[in-house]
């Protein structure tokens, strides 16, 4: 399995993202500039966190626009595997794969530290190796955390089972306590902690390593289906 780590000016948990993949579970991985424009060689597309483009306008405003994210559009419609972190998840609402905005925290406050987490979606390829409710532990580090969308997308992200964590307690003020969402199809999630600060006790945690052993699994057993097709 190979893995594109996207790199936008202003992105500081690229090396994060790289390190997870390469010590979680051994694949292989390159940084891919924001100007690149070919990512069939991936199959999994990780959009790190940070502050791209220094946060102007809007988190994400301006990234939207670079040519990659062409690119990543094309790989969500092809249903590779796509996972926003922090920045990324601001990025992929802002290009509009993913539903509602992320605003400034609630107490207008940077928030740093541990969070616990429910896995309320354990049925995707990010989450497979969780149980359902499950209480996990990773860090946030955001200033504009705070998820927001109005009554009509928060009805249909609830009955289409698309809210994958929320928080145990709503450090943001995020509506419904969401911490994390993914697209219809299940291959696109979106998440405002950090699954890559999380992949060793070391660290404090390594709850995050199941998201990245999942999305390993996840894509064997779909190549497996398909060899045998």
């Amino acid at each position: 399995m190979k893995f594109a780590v996207l790199v936008f000016p202003g992105s500081n948990c690229d090396i994060d993202c790289y390190k997870a993949v390469e010590d979680a579970i051994g694949q292989e991985v390159d940084y891919v500039w924001h100007t690149a424009t070919d990512l069939s060689a991936y199959d999994c597309i990780l959009v790190p966190g940070g502050f791209s483009y220094g946060d102007y306008l809007r988190c994400g405003a301006i990234s939207r626009f670079a040519p990659v994210m062409n690119e990543v559009a094309k790989a969500a419609e092809q249903g590779k595997y796509i996972l926003g972190i922090c920045n990324g998840f601001q990025i992929l609402t802002e290009a509009g794969l993913l539903p509602g905005a992320l605003i400034r925290n609630m107490s207008l406050k940077f928030r740093c530290h541990d969070t616990v987490l429910k896995v309320t979606n354990a049925d995707t390829p990010f989450t497979r190796d969780y149980a359902p409710g499950e209480e996990i532990i990773i860090p946030i580090a955001h200033g504009e955390g705070n998820y927001y969308c109005d009554e009509e997308t928060l009805a249909s992200l609830q009955a289409n089972n698309q809210i994958v964590f929320t928080y145990g307690s709503n450090p943001n003020g995020s509506l419904g306590d969401i911490a994390g969402i993914c697209n219809e199809g299940g291959n696109v999630v979106g998440m405002m902690p950090h699954p890559e600060r999380a992949v060793d006790s070391l660290l404090g945690s390594e709850d995050g390593k199941r998201m990245f052993t999942s999305i390993l699994k996840a894509w064997r057993d779909r190549h497996d289906a398909a060899a045998i097709r």
